[in-house]
């Protein structure tokens, strides 16, 4: 996979050759031994029938009237090398001198694969890059300039994308001083990255009143306006020449020069006239076609069937604790992964220092960014050498030691989904506290983020709650719920189920009956219900089980209680009723109380846990953090005042809540659904009497079977 990133070469095309001994020679003949090193293992010529590859020899030598043609090809992959037995044979008097030049250790050109399944069919493949640029804003196709769209003809013939260029009028000729020139330009051919061909044009004149056409003995060349491709390979092709006419081997057009295929050279017999020059057209690797997500149809069709992303998930590299990653561009990749087209890379246990060294702690920090297995695709992206957009797909949540990378232009530009399959190596489906502020920041980027969730057997996305500094994974279809959705939330023990489903059945039901009754910003017909709980047994349970049967969407903020030795205590269990979640380690158990954000709480009997969370849901409403909304408490009164009426009284006799006194009118003790209904009701007609303005009751909260509770039954029925 990480050969696919070399940036100097394509998989079409392999490096210059050069010539290895010189096997016969003539004044117009020369049969060469070349070789070629060092070729990727990702050529594609590796991979292909030998006759479906051809010697592509250098432009610069063609323009002077010479040709190169392959006769035999050794091509091995285990050697990563070639052997190519050329016939080179000279088409001009100026091609006849410039052999003489030729020597072994000269460098005449590269092999280029024309593999079938590269071809371009559909012209809109080409027209679609007309008017789009690369980064750095130039031009993805244009012939003659920006404006140059409408000088470039598309047609499909016999299958594939034809380009009829237009020649200009006149032809090219050389100067009598180009001969003094060829000595020069045969040392240069020992130098494989010397750049010849620019110097070859201040020996060269246009001459627009000449015709195009050829003449015995002479190479013929012409000009069209300046193509520049960026996107794909063009070929010339041969068979749609008009009769009696041919191109020398240097018939590929690279993407990776800006003013490319504006010379063309022939030879043959004809007395016609040349008009155009035919040209298909090949892919690039897909990473650097340089094509957007929005372009992708195929992939962004698979994405959203789940069973391509777990089949593709399954395809990840063994063992199962391996780190790996891949980047997808396109849906066949998607369709088709194995594990080689993965990059898996273990990064070691490192101690960081923190700021007691900074030098030391950026250098190690340096170190374990680049262990990372999605780095190698990141660092593609920042040289230039990925240019398509994709998604990418990696074992484990990224590192957020990476996010300084993932949130930068070129990349946040170049991604468009992350998809995982575990949440962490360590801690298996438990995020860290970094973890999430770099879930809440990838969104915020546009880079969406979605879990491959085996449990669930579901993707889901993590979605941001509105105006809040939290969310949660959501099903795909619950996007939108999620999102409107006003929160209830379901305390209590994970010890005891209790007699509790019924009456919350109840409850939950008759608040979906009122529903469209309703016109509170909390509650109505366009506000669904997502029900919240801990996720784990007993009470949760519940309440995730009666949510999910009447259609409520059922989430859970879960949390890992597992002990150092990772033995599974009952608050660990997850119970089976959950659709979204968010989970959190031990260490943020805080953290994940104060983000359940609930709009109605429901207190069921519970133990030290329901305790925290009562006194958290007290101190929300006293400091603003929530509005007074009314807090249910589900069950017998004489439960509920053993629980809390002594510390309020204890309170508010010491003076330690003056002024606060008033939270005790946010809690409702309900034992039945009746009761709680006729609370919920009152509230959303703005008739109960609730907040800072509204009464203290002395037991810690209100009841119905209390004096001053009787008005607000009566009145209701």
């Amino acid at each position: 996979m990480q050969s696919t990133f070399l940036p100097f070469y394509y998989d079409l095309t392999s490096p210059d050759g050069y010539i290895a001994k010189i096997l016969s020679r003539t004044d117009k003949n020369i049969v060469a031994l070349v070789k070629i090193d060092n070729i990727p293992s990702s050529f594609v010529g590796f991979s292909i029938e030998k006759e479906d590859v051809f010697f592509n020899m250098k432009s610069t030598l063609a323009q002077l009237g010479i040709n190169c043609a392959g006769i035999k090809y050794d091509i091995s992959s285990k050697l990563k090398a070639a052997e190519v037995e050329v016939e080179i044979t000279s088409l001009d008097p100026i091609g006849k001198t410039c052999m003489q030049y030729l020597e072994e250790g000269s460098y005449i050109g590269k092999l280029f694969a024309c593999a079938k399944t590269r071809r371009v069919r559909d012209p809109e493949y080409l027209s679609r890059m007309f008017g789009r640029s690369d980064r750095d804003g130039s031009p993805l196709l244009t012939l003659g300039g920006a404006h140059g769209s409408e000088d470039l003809k598309l047609e499909k013939i016999d299958g594939r994308t034809i380009a009829y260029l237009a020649l200009k009028n006149g032809v090219i000729e050389y100067e009598k001083e180009i001969e003094g020139f060829l000595p020069t330009l045969g040392k240069s051919l020992s130098q494989p990255h010397l750049k010849t061909r620019s110097l070859l044009k201040l020996n060269q004149t246009f001459q627009n009143d000449k015709k195009r056409v050829l003449t015995d003995g002479r190479i013929l060349l012409v000009k069209t306006l300046p193509l520049h491709v960026r996107t794909v390979f063009g070929k010339v092709v041969d068979d749609l020449l008009p009769n009696g006419y041919f191109h020398t081997s240097a018939s590929i057009l690279q993407p990776d020069t800006k003013a490319s295929g504006d010379v063309y050279e022939l030879y043959g017999t004809s007395t016609e006239e040349i008009k155009e020059i035919p040209l298909e057209f090949y892919t690039l690797e897909p990473y650097r076609e340089h094509v957007f997500f929005s372009d992708r149809d195929q992939l962004q069709n698979c994405i959203e069937d789940p069973k391509y992303l777990f089949k593709a998930m399954e395809t990840a590299p063994e063992p199962k604790n391996v780190k790996c990653a891949t980047f997808v561009v396109k849906g066949e990749q998607l369709k088709n992964l194995q594990h080689f087209d993965w990059i898996k890379q273990e990064s070691p246990p490192l101690e960081f220092p923190g700021l007691i060294d900074p030098i030391k702690q950026a250098i190690v920090v340096e170190k374990y960014i680049e262990q990372q297995p999605s780095y190698p695709f990141l660092e593609a992206i920042e040289k230039g050498e990925i240019t398509s957009q994709g998604i990418l797909l990696t074992r484990f949540f990224p590192s957020p030691l990476i996010k300084r990378m993932l949130l930068s232009k070129l990349i946040q530009r170049c991604i468009k989904s992350i998809y995982f399959e575990n949440p962490s190596r360590s801690y298996d489906e438990f995020f860290s506290h970094e973890d999430r502020s770099l879930l809440q920041d990838l969104p915020k980027f546009g880079i969406p983020i979605f879990w491959v969730d085996k449990a669930s057997k579901q993707v889901l996305q993590y979605i941001p709650k509105p105006e809040k500094d939290t969310g949660m994974f959501v099903p795909l279809d619950k996007i939108d719920t999620f999102r409107k959705s006003t929160a209830i939330g379901v305390y209590g023990s994970n010890l005891l189920e209790g007699n509790f489903e019924k009456t919350l059945t109840d409850i939950l039901s008759g608040l979906l009956q009122i529903q469209s009754e309703l016109t509170h910003p909390l509650f109505n017909p366009k506000k669904p219900l997502a029900l919240i709980t801990g996720g784990g047994p007993g009470v949760m349970s519940i309440g995730n089980k009666v949510a999910k049967s009447l259609g409520i969407l059922s989430c859970a903020n879960i949390v890992d209680f597992k002990s150092g030795s990772n033995e599974v205590i009952n608050e660990q269990k997850q119970n089976p009723y959950i659709d979204a979640k968010m989970t959190y380690r031990r260490d943020r158990l805080i953290e994940r109380q104060a983000e359940f954000h609930l709009d109605l709480p429901i207190f069921l009997v519970g133990g030290f846990g329901t305790d925290f969370e009562y006194t958290l849901e007290e101190l929300r409403r006293k400091v603003g953090m929530a509005k007074p909304t009314p807090t249910l408490l589900l069950g017998p009164v004489s439960y509920w005042r053993e629980k809390i009426t002594s510390r309020f009284m204890c309170n508010l006799t010491s003076g330690t809540i003056e002024g606060s006194e008033w939270v005790s009118n946010c809690f409702y003790c309900v034992e039945n659904a009746k009761q709680a209904l006729t609370i919920y009701r009152k509230f959303f007609a703005s008739e109960l009497p609730i907040g800072k303005n509204g009464p203290v009751y002395k037991q810690g909260f209100f009841s119905f079977d209390l004096h001053e509770a009787m008005e607000l039954e009566a009145s209701d029925s």
